[in-house]
């Protein structure tokens, strides 16, 4: 076994040797300028590994290769590079680890903001970061791209991507940001209801209740509550006592009281149907033009069926609900 185990040894650092020769002059073709030869290359290299199951140093050699042509520019060759990482990815089963997932993030990063590549990036690597079923992408791979996006101040995507993470802390600091820089002030209390209701709509409740206190706390805008001066924040702060208790009268008597608040946007009472449903039992709401059998049938084939193993896949699908 020992002899196995430093055999093994020998042959991972054998190859690791290769692979820094072979960047080496990869690296010494790209500085030359040579950069359709040098991708050319790469793509090679990467089909050779794949052949032999080389499947880690497919992935470093690719990943380096991509950052080596993003350092020169080349993105459109280190945009390829960002794809044949994710291929190694998908076709070795590798399993989902934090480095991986900072390194898609790096890639990402580094990608033209404007460029479809990014687009079809994002979603494969999102789509791979939850075994290619067809689940939100992993929580932590959200938060990693969120980050990044609130750092480009692309402020309404890293917003999307808060709310398929578990970071209501972070998502809490870019929305205070987002509305002292983009919203009107006396839509401050608008940034954050709606966060928190998509959270519960997702099922989130720790999330929900985290952007809440961190956003009111944080906000210069905001005066220190609850209660606290905007009606629609103790709206919010009472949905969230209430979430917990899950009494459904409660639950009632606090959307009545607060109704003229909830006009403000004609979404929150759609958003409050569904968290209406998912934490005070409330049924499904009949299409107003189809009532009983005819209603029920309706709604389980359009994916509103309210099975707990299709909730989430009915929201993605074809709920009203827009999480953008």
């Amino acid at each position: 076994l020992a002899f196995k185990q430093e055999s093994l040894r020998c042959s991972s650092a054998r190859n690791r040797g290769g692979v820094q020769r072979v960047e080496g002059k990869l690296r010494a073709s790209v500085e030359k300028g040579d950069y359709y030869e040098a991708h050319q290359m790469y793509r090679t290299l990467f089909f050779r590994y794949m052949s032999q199951a080389k499947h880690a140093e497919a992935r470093e050699l690719m990943y380096n290769g991509a950052l080596l042509f993003f350092s020169y520019n080349q993105q459109n060759s280190a945009a390829d590079l960002s794809m044949l990482v994710l291929e190694v990815l998908e076709k070795s089963e590798t399993k989902v680890e934090d480095d991986i997932l900072e390194s898609l993030a790096k890639l990402f990063g580094q990608m033209d903001q404007n460029s479809p590549e990014r687009v079809a990036f994002v979603s494969r690597a999102l789509k791979w970061s939850t075994g290619g079923s067809g689940k939100l992408g992993h929580p932590k791979l959200h938060q990693l791209l969120a980050v990044t996006l609130w750092k480009e101040q692309n402020y309404s995507e890293s917003r999307y991507h808060f709310l398929h993470s578990s970071d209501g802390e972070g998502c809490a600091q870019m929305l205070v940001e987002y509305s002292a820089s983009r919203g009107f002030r006396s839509e401050v209390d608008m940034f954050v209801a709606q966060a928190v209701l998509q959270f519960l709509c997702l099922k989130n409740k720790n999330s929900a209740s985290v952007v809440f206190s961190t956003y009111t706390e944080k906000h210069p805008s905001i005066e220190k509550g609850p209660p606290f001066v905007q009606p629609l924040l103790n709206f919010i702060w009472f949905l969230l006592l209430a979430v917990d208790g899950g009494k459904l009268t409660v639950f009632t008597v606090l959307c009545e009281q607060y109704q003229p608040s909830l006009k403000r946007d004609p979404m929150y009472n759609e958003y409050l149907d569904r968290i209406g449903q998912l934490f005070f039992g409330v049924p499904p709401k009949q299409s107003p033009s189809y009532g009983g059998l005819l209603g029920n049938l309706l709604n389980s084939l359009m994916g509103s069926g309210e099975d707990d193993d299709g909730a989430e896949e009915a929201q993605e699908d074809s709920s009203p609900i827009e999480l953008d």
